[in-house]
């Protein structure tokens, strides 16, 4: 019999027409005379009523039914009585008199219930994807993602972008984390690199006169995981030449429009909110800042100063800051024992502790409330944070990176704790004019805060080119699109002239030879009247996570790694017959034979 529809689509417009519907046996209800089965295909569940009154050999069929059964139908499509209706279900004002009943799969009985909400570990899940995926929230998750990448197809060929396909197997330089490694079996002892983004073949497509390059690509990167990275990964990649950065940046809110339109039917106002790195920094302490709620950080440094507060006269008198945050309403919220815990957390980012006031009617409570009894300087701080009676103050002093990290995490998990943030909300902001390095505090070096292709400010190329100047100062033509507090993609201005990139390496610690070891091929090119480029990725992952609402970006990946990289499904990656090896050249030491050797 040929489906005439989905099951989940059967509705009104269907009464007194007869259907053939496929799919999984989500429930069986036996009512004697009567045998209920709600019938579960991707697009929802339909009740299906079997009797002899109707077919005597589909209710034989029905009697053997167990869930997850596959099964196809032909059956009458009838309105259900008033007090049967069920408006919790798409179909829930029908069912279907089966006619007809024929089973095409059995199955045993699954590890874990087919339905939303399961009480089943993240392991077991991974472990039997197939089943996992049949739920309906996690087939919603992929259907999300779907709309997601047919919208991006659509309007990148609306807007003239070319979709080219880059290698897999290509070179390692490893400027960034860890490459995945393919040994070649023609050349023993040489390997390819699977590309951790099509970063250098994108900017080669500029050169070679494609203008408006897009790719929905993979990307690979051997790196420790957390929810949201994978060893491998998805991006929404675009590169167009003789743009600027308000012009890829309009492209970008065009393309992020019609996919809000496309996958949610969300319409977003554009332009994006635009600010600069700094400002990001100052407001947020963090360049990833979720704007859905208040509580920015404040710069309370010129206040203490001079006050009698040794912690923080002394901080600000070395030449760091002292900052803090308001919570609304804090002052009853929060005990002191819980405020301890705060202070405990944020050891780890190196804050030294966590001071605190409460506003009262009557001034301010808390340990240190006694340096701050004079009323002038009550007044200058309540002005200063805009606090008032029942809010909690939190400062912190240090250096800046110190209070930023503090204070951005005291900021949205308060926010979280409190239920400050608007959960139904897409904010979208534009953090631009980033630093063009950042200072690696674990490798004790500068490293590039985009990639090491990134164009600095015209105003900034100086610092590169002059070698008596710090490089380290210049600020680049870089720029992030922020989703609800996190990074939804990012992207630069290239550099196009062999020289100012020769000096980019320099800065980063390359020396001459290395360079030309590494990226040659592309210092050659550049010699080839290379176009003003530049572009951006999104991270499709993140993206489909952040519309279907998820926690986790495994949560729309068919099949992903666990947090310890491990794919439970097919137990990956796993060792290989001695002959693979061989037929490499490879010999695998394992572990204890090492440090037995040692």
């Amino acid at each position: 019999m040929k489906r005439t529809t989905y099951a989940g689509l059967v509705d009104e417009s269907y009464i007194d027409k007869k259907v053939v519907l496929k799919g999984w046996v989500q429930k069986r209800r036996d009512l004697g005379g009567l045998i209920f089965i709600d019938l579960r295909d991707r697009e929802g569940i339909v009740q299906l009523v079997f009797s002899d009154e109707y077919s005597a050999d589909a209710r034989t069929v029905a009697d053997q039914l167990r869930n997850e059964y596959v099964i196809e139908i032909e059956g009458n499509v009838v309105a259900r009585s008033a007090r049967e209706v069920n408006d919790n279900m798409k179909t829930g004002k029908i069912e279907v008199d089966v006619i007809n009943a024929k089973i095409l799969s059995t199955s045993k009985t699954p590890p874990f219930d087919i339905q939303d909400n399961v009480k089943a570990s993240d392991e077991l899940k991974l472990k039997y994807r197939y089943l996992d995926l049949r739920r309906p929230e996690m087939l919603r998750n992929m259907l999300i993602r779907n709309r997601i990448t047919q919208s991006v197809h659509s309007y990148f060929d609306q807007m003239g972008f070319v979709d080219v396909e880059t290698p897999t197997l290509t070179k390692s330089t490893p400027e960034g984390a860890r490459d995945y490694l393919v040994p070649s079996r023609v050349y023993p002892g040489s390997f390819y690199a699977l590309p951790q983004s099509p970063q250098q073949f994108k900017q080669l497509l500029m050169g070679a006169g494609f203008d408006k390059y897009y790719q929905i690509a993979r990307c690979y990167r051997d790196e420790d995981l957390r929810g949201d990275r994978q060893p491998e990964f998805t991006q929404i990649d675009m590169e167009m030449s003789f743009a600027d950065p308000e012009e890829i940046q309009e492209y970008t809110e065009g393309l992020i429009a019609k996919v809000m339109k496309d996958t949610l039917g969300v319409e977003v106002k554009l332009p994006f909110e635009r600010i600069s790195w700094d400002e990001s920094m100052a407001r947020f302490g963090t360049d990833q800042p979720d704007t859905r709620f208040g509580m920015e950080l404040t710069d309370v440094s010129e206040i203490v100063k001079d006050c009698d507060f040794k912690v923080f006269s002394e901080t600000v008198k070395n030449g760091n800051q002292v900052k803090s945050i308001t919570v609304p309403g804090g002052a009853d919220k929060y005990s002191r024992k819980a405020i301890d815990s705060f202070t405990k957390y944020i050891e780890r980012f190196g804050a030294k502790g966590l001071a605190w006031i409460k506003v009262t009617d009557d001034g301010f409570s808390g340990p240190i409330s006694k340096f701050f009894t004079d009323e002038a300087l009550q007044k200058a701080m309540l002005d200063q944070t805009d606090a008032k009676s029942g809010d909690l103050i939190l400062f912190v002093a240090d250096e800046a990176r110190v209070v930023a990290a503090s204070l951005s995490y005291l900021r949205v998990t308060i926010a979280n704790e409190l239920n400050l943030i608007d959960e139904s909300k897409f904010a979208f902001l534009w953090v631009v004019d980033w630093p063009l390095f950042e200072y690696d505090v674990d490798l004790e070096r500068y490293v590039s805060a985009h990639h090491p292709f990134t164009m600095p400010n015209e105003e900034d190329v100086h610092y590169l080119m002059n070698d008596d100047e710090d490089p380290h100062k210049a600020y680049a033509q870089s720029y992030d699109i922020i989703l609800n507090g996190l990074e939804l993609g990012g992207g630069s201005i290239r550099i196009h002239t062999r020289e100012l990139q020769e000096k980019m390496f320099k800065a980063l610690g390359f020396t001459k030879e290395s360079a030309e070891e590494q990226f040659g091929y592309f210092l050659d090119a550049l010699d080839y009247g290379f176009p003003p480029h530049g572009g951006l990725a999104i991270g499709l992952d993140r993206f489909a996570r952040l519309l279907a609402k998820r926690d986790n970006i495994r949560d729309v990946i068919a099949f992903p790694k666990n947090s310890k990289a491990v794919e439970p499904l097919t137990s990956a990656p796993q060792p290989v017959s001695t002959k693979q090896l061989g037929d490499l050249g490879i010999l695998v030491e394992h572990p204890e034979d090492i440090n037995r050797r040692e």
